[in-house]
């Protein structure tokens, strides 16, 4: 099929990519010329793994190129795949406007009865905005809209992609049904089809519920460390209750971060207020996360006293491993209150060359995660890069012997962990 891809940052990239490498004739289209550039060069705007080497073979094989905006190719489309990111700003609410624009400014450039792919992540009932502008400033059209929510993941996009649990899509009819089935099927025939309502409800409904689990999580495991209880054991009870199963979401460890899972929790908690509904699940999660975004930071102060002087050894920058994005970073919001209480800092992360300009000489990079804990008196796990679960370390080497691991997650290997002289995880007994 003939497709273009508007909007081309992590998501609209991985998609322009996967559907080339999959035969369709593919059209990235983006407004920022540098962006073009880059990618047509098989340089991607964010670091993802493989995604680099997935462009240029598609390029090379004639089944990918990039543009920016035209009328030419536009109407030469078949489905036109929206995948702007919607901007979040700090306090977690997303600029919708943007994205809303983006597509109205598209629209009369295309041809008549061209199908709409939205995956862009706006709040339900934004296909039906978009579909009554349509049918108000360019009726001729007969333009034709639906939904699949964006479901990748950063450091596995493409796995994700390629082959996912499943693809949802919300469609008007048949006739869409059918033409977006030979645009999927390549990928996967596992498909759940339903109401264009139902599918923009379905991505809120998986991070509300992942929220929900992070924080009921976490909560449990405060307990666990009040009375003395082990949440990893918990965990374990969990999971071997039938009702409950071993994939359940309920790992104590640190609070969510990086905005995507606190935006879809705003949109519903809008939705409530709008419509006088009383949620107190719903609208209680974020107020829990932020508490628990303290956690490290009481044990710091409870380890140290003051931490003013200290030399605090920090593995991982980037919001998550497999990338090298550091907006709305846990890791970075950490180390800014460690620098603000007067503390010093020595960092690792394999994917960060430059660190934070905002830090200025205040931070030590370090080459390697062995030379963090040579220069500090205390490690925190921040961004779990699977090298650092590896990381042999003979504790005994170390110039200060009252060495002290911080790891949210219980991450590190237990034989690491059992050498350390103090060890801190969430919900879990502390030992020293």
């Amino acid at each position: 099929m003939r497709v273009a891809v508007i909007g081309l940052s992590h998501l609209g990239s991985v998609i322009s990519a996967c559907l080339a490498d999959k035969g369709h004739d593919v059209v990235g289209i983006d407004q920022d010329q540098d962006v073009i550039r880059k990618l047509s060069s098989g340089k991607a705007p964010v670091y993802e793994p493989q995604l680099d080497e997935l462009i240029k073979v598609s390029l090379s094989r004639k089944k990918l190129r990039f543009s920016s905006i035209s009328q030419e190719v536009l109407r030469k489309s078949e489905v036109v795949w929206i995948a702007h990111d919607t901007p979040v700003d700090d306090n977690d609410i997303a600029d919708v406007d943007f994205v809303n624009h983006q597509i109205k400014e598209i629209l009369p450039l295309l041809s008549k009865n061209t199908l709409i792919l939205v995956s862009s992540q706006l709040p339900v009932g934004s296909i039906k905005f978009l579909e009554d502008y349509a049918e108000e400033n360019v009726p001729f059209l007969e333009l034709k809209f639906a939904c699949s929510p964006e479901n990748l993941r950063l450091g596995q996009a493409i796995d994700v992609f390629n082959n996912p649990d499943r693809v949802v899509i919300g469609v008007r009819c048949q006739q869409d049904k059918i033409k977006l089935s030979q645009l999927i099927f390549p990928i996967t025939k596992n498909v759940e089809w339903m109401s264009i309502e139902s599918a923009e409800m379905t991505k809120h409904a998986i991070n509300a519920f992942l929220a929900t689990s992070i924080v009921f999580a976490n909560e449990l495991a405060s307990i666990c460390e009040a009375v003395g209880a082990n949440a990893k054991e918990v965990e374990r009870g969990m999971k071997t209750e039938a009702r409950i199963g071993p994939e359940a979401y309920v790992s104590a460890g640190g609070p969510f971060a990086g905005g995507t899972l606190a935006r879809d929790i705003r949109y519903l908690s809008s939705f409530c207020e709008k419509y006088e509904l009383l949620n107190p699940v719903l609208t209680s999660v974020l107020p829990s996360n932020d508490e628990h975004k303290s956690w490290i930071k009481r044990k710091l102060s409870k380890h140290f006293g003051d931490i003013s002087g200290k030399n605090i050894g920090v593995w991982g920058l980037t919001y998550k491993p497999g990338t090298n994005t550091l907006r709305r970073s846990a890791s970075i919001e950490l180390c800014d209150w460690i620098l603000a209480k007067g503390g010093r800092i020595n960092v690792y992360d394999p994917a960060v060359e430059i660190l934070p300009k905002k830090w200025g000489q205040t931070v030590k990079r370090c080459s390697s995660s062995l030379e963090v804990l040579r220069c500090s008196e205390a490690l925190i796990v921040a961004t779990e890069w699977p090298e650092f679960r590896e990381i042999k370390i003979d504790f005994t080497s170390l110039k200060n012997k009252n060495f002290a691991v911080f790891d949210a997650n219980g991450f590190l290997n237990p034989t690491i962990t059992r050498c350390a002289s103090h060890y801190y995880s969430v919900g879990v007994p502390v030992f020293s």
